[in-house]
């Protein structure tokens, strides 16, 4: 299959790896250099336009809901490469309102779009086992399954178009809450004198385990907060989060809760680290930290 693949960033890079090695053929754009190994296999683009020109189908993996608008629909964008019967997917992870107001274009130019955003970081983009969570018609999704299948192993149709971003932006809040707690058990387990080391690994054992103690907790621990999964990056999925639940008239305290903490990260220079170090600010508050930094 003839596909586009634009945003080759720490998870899209890879994404479009495995579809290379599948045996398709790729048509690609990217703002930065295309890593060397992609760079000689795929064919490069001058614009989003002659991505879609050239491709079946056009994935987008880029970082937020005015990047995906921009690469869509402004100058060079994809709709003006655009014939009938290509396919639009958008693994960005971006607002789920825009999200129908940008397929309402795309198909009113004779097109199917998915949005298919995913979940499990640069371990899962470089495994190939990220978890899809797809929003579209089923002739649609059937159509590009294949394709999700090379980069992920819990593939979805959540719904229509729209609800693949919906459940990405309740995966983000989970993910967030369980960040903020395993923070404050490690920090309070380090703070009373217990090694959290020891204490994780007790935890891993019970009702408490859970993926993220299992990875983010050593990252607390062993002060490995190279991302991976940047602060900026999910303090934009939580704001999505908080907008629409104002529109929808329900109250998150949670989440907001977990928003400030990486607020406060953002505020200290950190908005670039792992988010798992949003346990960083639950350090400034107790003036302690899980394990010595070694990073200082």
């Amino acid at each position: 299959m003839k596909i586009g693949f634009i945003g080759l960033g720490i998870m899209g890079a890879p994404m479009c790896g495995h579809l290379i090695a599948a045996g398709h053929e790729l048509f690609i754009h990217t703002r930065k250099p295309a890593p060397a190994d992609i760079a000689a296999k795929a064919k490069a683009c001058a614009s989003a336009a002659a991505v879609a020109q050239a491709a079946e189908v056009i994935v987008l993996m880029l970082p937020d809901t005015p990047d995906v608008e921009s690469v869509l629909f402004g100058k060079g964008g994809v709709a003006e490469g655009l014939g009938k019967g290509k396919t639009v997917v958008d693994m960005s992870s971006i607002s789920p309102m825009d999200t129908k107001a940008f397929a309402k274009r795309i198909e009113a130019l004779g097109c199917d779009y998915v949005d298919a955003p995913v979940s499990g970081g640069e371990v899962g983009a470089k495994a190939a086992s990220l978890t899809i969570m797809c929003g579209g018609t089923e002739v649609a999704f059937e159509r590009v399954k294949p394709l999700f299948e090379k980069m992920g192993k819990n593939i979805t149709l959540v719904g229509g178009v729209g609800d693949g971003q919906t459940c990405k932006v309740a995966n983000q809040i989970i993910v967030a809450l369980n960040i903020a707690a395993v923070g404050e058990a490690l920090l309070f387990a380090s703070k009373a004198g217990a090694d959290p080391a020891k204490v994780r690994q007790a935890l891993m054992g019970g009702f408490a385990a859970s993926r993220i103690l299992e990875v983010h907790g050593e990252r607390m621990i062993k002060r490995t907060f190279n991302p991976g999964f940047r602060i900026g990056l999910h303090q934009k999925d939580l704001n999505l989060a908080l907008q629409g639940a104002k529109t929808l008239g329900v109250a998150l305290p949670q989440t907001a809760g977990a928003a400030q903490l990486m607020q406060a990260c953002a505020a200290n220079g950190m908005d670039q680290l792992d988010h798992s170090a949003l346990v960083k600010a639950l350090e400034l508050m107790a003036n302690h930290t899980v394990a010595p930094d070694l990073a200082g």
